[in-house]
């Protein structure tokens, strides 16, 4: 099963009032484990940027001016999603932006079962919360301390260690070093056992021995361990 954990930073609130995509940020999981594949792009708004929105992201208009417009980078979007299940943290914030930037550029809308939302799960899980990603995070141990400012692909990578608590643990070992950080949690349980080359010898003593085998022959033939031993 192949996931993508997103994240996205915006102008503002609402698209279909001027405010535009800016950022996006994708971790790709594959069966419930980190592939290593990202995909992050900045985003031209073709706008000014509010203080507002600049104070949470710090993302300037002058900075983004020279960035691609959505419509540019569109095909490498949508051919990195390639139908995989899209993860958000409030998800009808973010696919309200993705989805009115894909009718701008003539694309179709993401149908909504190809969405799931970790804040649904996470308001189901913990009912008395709080379940903001910073709060998840304090509450899974997830180490958030670069996280000055919101940032699509640093969001998404740390969604994507919480989404793996959230349902149940991490599975593998994550080092989501694309941004420097190399955290790592859980324990590696993708990696392979590692095989004694020589059986350690029989720790038992022979009294021990002896009084195991009378034990076993007093059960008679049909003993387990007769047929195993």
């Amino acid at each position: 099963m192949r996931e993508l954990v997103m994240d996205t930073e915006t102008t503002g609130f609402d698209p279909h009032s001027g405010d535009r995509l800016v950022e996006i940020g994708c971790v790709e999981l594959s069966n419930f484990i980190p592939t290593g594949r990202v995909w992050h792009q900045y985003i031209n708004p073709e706008r000014d940027m509010p203080d507002g929105a600049f104070q949470v992201h710090g993302l300037s208009a002058q900075f983004l001016s020279d960035k691609p417009l959505f419509a540019d980078i569109v095909e490498d979007f949508l051919n990195f999603v390639d139908g995989g299940k899209m993860i958000f943290h409030n998800a009808s914030f973010d696919m309200n932006f993705i989805n009115a930037e894909l009718s701008w550029a003539g694309r179709s809308a993401v149908p909504p079962d190809q969405v799931f939302d970790t804040l649904a799960m996470a308001r189901r899980k913990h009912p008395a919360g709080p379940n903001s990603l910073d709060a998840l995070c304090k509450r899974y141990g997830v180490d958030n301390s670069s996280r000055t400012k919101h940032g699509a692909l640093l969001d998404a990578e740390l969604l994507a260690e919480v989404y793996l608590h959230l349902i149940g643990g991490p599975q593998a070992a994550f080092d989501l070093s694309t941004s420097g950080r190399g955290r790592r949690s859980g324990a590696n349980m993708a990696a392979a056992p590692i095989v004694r080359p020589t059986p350690l010898p029989p720790q038992l003593a022979e009294a021990e021995t002896a009084a195991h085998t009378q034990f076993v022959d007093e059960l008679g033939d049909s003993a387990i361990w007769k047929k195993y031993g």
